[in-house]
């Protein structure tokens, strides 16, 4: 029988960077992505288990798909309710959302609980690679803010299926490693 760890992951960034697209091509193993923009309102939760490889154990993220817009902003803390990490998205081609990823990542870790803040994991994550000949922002730019907030960097096509499980997969094994290296009282929601 699996060990089911569970943990929050707030998913964020501006409107129109591919939040929703990202979360419905993994639930969809890569076979769905949706055909026209539906704007969240609030947030939206997803459920992904996401074994641990040479273990019986599966991390169960629970994926909370945030609205990029700005009258939201004081809400989504209430919806994610103290999130153990997070997945800021940007958009590639798109200079204002990779500026305002530094705001997003700001926000959240100023939810994630005190015994968590030093070792929550979080991913910045370039979306819409598959539009090369518009691409604005690169990849050196992406590495070194998120270098500069502690996250991990990776690129990735919610559309072409391109670099969408490895974020979560990365989250995951992460999120394992710190539920196995902390004493058993840690109250992990």
């Amino acid at each position: 029988m699996p060990n089911i760890l569970r943990v929050k992951c707030a998913v964020v960034g501006d409107s129109t960077v591919g939040k929703t697209a990202l979360m419905q091509t993994l639930l969809s193993e890569g076979r769905q992505f949706p055909k026209s923009y539906t704007m969240t309102l609030g947030a939206d939760l997803f459920v992904k288990q996401i074994p641990i490889p040479d273990t019986d154990d599966v991390v169960e993220l629970y994926l909370y798909d945030s609205s990029g817009l700005e009258i939201y902003e004081d809400l989504l803390p209430k919806y994610w309710n103290e999130p153990n990490m997070m997945m800021v998205l940007y958009d590639v081609t798109s200079e204002s959302s990779f500026q305002a990823a530094s705001q997003w990542t700001t926000l959240v870790r100023s939810f994630i609980p005190k015994k968590f803040a030093d070792v929550a994991p979080g991913i910045l994550f370039a979306n819409k690679v598959d539009l090369v000949e518009r691409r604005t922002v690169n990849e050196q730019m992406g590495t070194e803010t998120a270098e500069k907030f502690g996250l991990h960097y990776l690129e990735g096509s919610a559309k072409q299926n391109l670099g969408v499980k490895e974020p979560f997969s990365l989250l995951a094994q992460e999120w394992f490693g710190i539920v196995h290296r902390t004493p058993r009282n840690f109250g992990v929601s």
